[in-house]
């Protein structure tokens, strides 16, 4: 009886792309996967294989400017986040198609959470990129998603890493991808620097806030000041952490303990761990060496996987 290979693609915002890499590694070494789950970032790496498309994403995440990353951030006034979310989705619509996830070539679910009750929610059905929307929901980054009655975040909160959806999905042999191993106190301490002093004047339109929030992001990502947990040290503490550090850090904090927590109660056959903890929360235009970093963690692991799956 020939046993079935389910892949369980963890959360991990911009450090995800090392999923394609791992992907690209078992595709090479002739190992099928016959059922994918993600969470977050892994919801979309594991749709596009689901859909056939993990070659066009590869060739566009490689691609990826700072400056893209700046034009997908479509701000709005901070009521629920800050990005709403749209432009991302359709340009994936445009460029990856939205089938439904019953429709694809290989079974597929991603991983959310409710947010009024905290319950994790399995998404097997409708359209692949609503529900890849829903597990990519960040809270304070992006605005929660509404499906019927119920508001849908990150599935990051809940199942950081989904070795039981796949289990569930009947997979015999899981094989995971931990995006979170030492994301937290390994972290190479950054000497600070001066920085410039904000602007004062403060516009009251969407546009404005736009402008400031992607030329705040684009002077402090690059200087390697916000959205990475290494700017935090001896060498920073004269100086407040920005809301995007505590925002991002407050996630990896989370994340780490709930991932712990998962697989120690659900452990898969094999994990993989790419060591990418020095990959900002939203540096999505890294993917060369993301990828790269997958496909050698991949690699590191391949003569267990042989003994597994041989």
């Amino acid at each position: 009886m020939t046993r079935k290979i389910g892949l369980a693609l963890g959360s991990g915002s911009a450090r995800g792309w090392s999923h394609i890499g791992v992907i690209q590694g078992l595709r090479d070494e002739g190992i099928p996967i016959d059922m994918v789950c993600g969470t977050s970032i892994g919801s979309i790496v594991g749709g596009a294989l689901a859909a056939g498309t993990l070659d066009q994403l590869d060739e566009w995440v490689r691609e990826l400017s700072w400056s893209d990353v700046i034009g997908f951030i479509d701000v709005m006034f901070p009521r629920s986040g800050f990005i709403e979310g749209e432009k991302i989705i359709n340009f994936f619509k445009e460029r990856l198609a939205d089938p439904n996830i019953e429709d694809l070539s290989m079974p597929f679910a991603a991983v959310a959470t409710d947010l009024m009750s905290g319950r994790e929610v399995w998404l097997r059905n409708g359209s692949l990129m609503d529900a890849v929307r829903a597990s990519m929901s960040m809270p304070g980054i992006f605005v929660p998603f509404k499906q019927d009655t119920q508001w849908l975040v990150d599935g990051g909160l809940v199942n950081p890493v989904p070795v039981s959806l796949c289990r569930a999905m009947g997979a015999d042999i899981v094989i995971a991808v931990n995006l979170n191993s030492g994301i937290m106190g390994k972290h190479r301490i950054k000497k600070n620097s001066r920085r410039k002093a904000p602007s004062k004047k403060r516009g009251r339109a969407t546009g404005k806030l736009r402008e400031q929030l992607a030329s705040y992001l684009d002077n402090t990502v690059k200087r390697g000041k916000a959205l990475i947990p290494a700017g935090f040290g001896a060498g920073n503490a004269d100086r407040s952490p920005s809301i995007f550090e505590v925002m991002a850090t407050s996630t990896n904090i989370m994340q780490d303990r709930i991932t712990r927590q998962r697989l120690a109660g659900d452990p898969p056959d094999l994990l993989i761990s790419p060591r990418l903890a020095h990959i900002g929360l939203l540096e999505f235009n890294r993917a060369d060496e993301t990828i790269k970093e997958g496909r050698r963690s991949l690699e590191l692991m391949l003569p267990l996987l042989k003994d597994i799956t041989g």
